[in-house]
């Protein structure tokens, strides 16, 4: 055992059993020692794959590539299971380069879950780190999540999840809004998932759970650890792009919250149906008719999947450990991801504000600048950074594609065309015209184009915050 191992809190908790964990039965857990973690944190990395040919080598890339401050990854472990395509070579390749790499190859595909108790059972240091292989994660995203173990309080960190979709139709709305609302949950009530660092204080989870980081995070909870969701830790991914695939994937993921509330006794805080109501209401998804319209589509493929994935649970009909893959999930990322690191400077200015500095005072101006600047924030969501400047103008940084800050400019134009401005608590109100003119960024890079007015064109709907 080395140096690192012993220095953990003991799997049993202390002595007591672990509910969750085969052959423990114990639903008791005691507070884990308190633990000095060191600077110089060590982490491994595990990679759990499935025919991912298309993403695996972009993915390690993404790792591999990380700047971390203090911290170490030691070493990244590929588990592919059962792959029938050029994962296998593409990994030994890699790993020929790159002495942190290390391949583990199952014959027969198992389940997700049982590639990550190989995982867990291989890794070597005090903090473990799962990312899907066909995610993207973004610079500076492994220091923002291995931070928080300096707290020896901290058991788990979870990554903000970000889709790479185009938000012009009905399935991409769906996927930003699912994880529109996820973010805002999980900001609250820690929900963590896609990218996930753990104590390795987890000694193997349940082979047919069919949400392993749930099931990571009930475990850990259980043992009195904190949860921590870290929205500056960005990960990309890649949702499903037919109803079929929404509602299979819902569906799994459904029944899978269900049966770790059976079985671990621990709930996902995204089973509460006043949370997901609340925080649909304050993502600003029904600025438009057609936002609206979509959103309430998406509620009720929501709404189906939940039915469908209670009725495998309750008449045991399927196992969902061993899960169809969604094709459509499994497309090339990388290109998309590289939009998503653009930024975009849009430059919003209140027509004829002198003129209203006249009518309605400096002081009342002022305040409906300041107004202004915050309905702009509320409508791009907690992706956008939005200030208020002199003389009604405002800046929002947004990441993401030029067309998509372009459609999210036009919506909030037309937003302000369409309801005044309120003053005050008593029904005063004021009318407001905007101008505005984007600069988009690329990451690095000069400006893609200079600013420049914004046609007003028939209304797309704005882009999900996740953007």
């Amino acid at each position: 055992m080395s140096a690192d191992r012993e220095a953990l809190p003991p799997y049993s908790n202390g002595g007591g059993p672990v509910a969750g964990i085969p052959g423990l039965d114990s639903h008791e857990s005691q507070p884990p020692p308190r633990v000095q973690i060191l600077p110089e944190l060590e982490c491994s990395v595990g990679v759990m794959a499935y025919n991912e040919e298309a993403n695996i080598a972009h993915a390690l890339d993404s790792i591999l590539g990380q700047e971390l401050t203090a911290k170490q990854i030691r070493e990244v472990i590929v588990v592919a299971s059962g792959c029938e395509d050029r994962t296998v070579p593409i990994v030994a390749d890699i790993a020929t380069r790159e002495p942190r790499v290390r391949l583990i190859e199952q014959k027969h595909r198992e389940g997700k879950a049982s590639a990550i108790n190989l995982f867990i059972g291989a890794a070597k240091c005090p903090v473990l780190v799962m990312v899907g292989a066909d995610l993207i994660v973004e610079d500076g995203a492994f220091d923002a999540l291995l931070r928080h173990f300096e707290d020896p309080a901290v058991g788990m960190v979870g990554a903000h999840p970000v889709p790479v979709n185009g938000n012009g139709t009905f399935l991409g709305h769906a996927v930003h809004l699912q994880w529109r609302l996820h973010d805002r949950i999980a900001r609250n009530s820690p929900k963590l998932g896609e990218m996930v660092a753990f104590r390795n204080v987890v000694p193997s989870i349940p082979l047919d759970t069919a949400v392993d980081e749930l099931s990571i995070q009930a475990l850990v909870t259980q043992l009195g650890y904190r949860l921590v969701y870290e929205p500056r830790a960005v990960v990309y991914n890649r949702g499903p792009a037919t109803v079929r695939d929404f509602v299979r994937q819902r569906r799994r993921i459904y029944a899978g919250h269900l049966r770790i509330r059976e079985q671990q006794a621990y709930s996902a805080p995204t089973m509460s149906p006043w949370r997901a109501a609340r925080a649909l209401l304050e993502s600003e998804s029904f600025s438009t008719p057609r936002a609206a319209l979509w959103s309430l589509g998406t509620v009720g493929l929501e709404a189906t999947a939940r039915a469908l994935g209670r009725y495998d649970i309750i008449h045991g009909r399927r196992s969902q450990h061993v899960w169809e893959v969604c094709e459509t999930t499994k497309q090339h990322i990388e290109d998309a991801a590289d939009a998503q690191r653009q930024h975009n400077v849009i430059v919003f200015h209140i027509v004829n504000f002198h003129r209203l500095e006249i009518e309605i005072g400096l002081h009342t101006s002022r305040l409906l600048a300041r107004r202004v600047a915050d309905r702009i924030q509320q409508a791009l969501g907690p992706a956008a950074t939005v200030s208020a400047q002199e003389a009604g103008t405002a800046v929002a940084l947004l990441p993401g594609d030029r067309g998509a800050a372009e459609r999210a400019a036009r919506a909030i134009v037309q937003l302000f065309e369409a309801a005044p401005v309120a003053l005050n608590g008593r029904g005063a109100s004021s009318p407001v015209s905007l101008a505005c003119g984007i600069i988009a960024f690329p990451q690095p890079g000069p400006p893609l184009s200079g600013s420049g007015p914004v046609p007003h064109v028939e209304l797309d709907p704005a882009p999900s915050a996740a953007t």
